[in-house]
């Protein structure tokens, strides 16, 4: 009987598991925060690509 008394008074498991959360919601935003970052500077590096190959691709002109 005592077991099951002290068995309801232990928050430590409670504990863990809010911590196990918060850091499942911290993972999510941050993987979600690196997909819109990821995306603007893949963007970034292909237009700066495109502006070198063209560049690259010029004839030069008859001087």
């Amino acid at each position: 009987m005592k077991k099951i008394k002290n068995f309801g008074r232990d928050t430590e498991a409670a504990t863990a598991i809010e911590y196990g959360l918060i850091a499942a919601l911290i993972a999510i935003a941050a993987i979600a925060a690196m997909g819109v970052v990821g995306g603007g500077v893949k963007a970034s590096f292909k237009k700066a690509g495109d502006a070198l190959s063209t560049e690259a691709n010029k004839t030069p002109s008859a001087t």
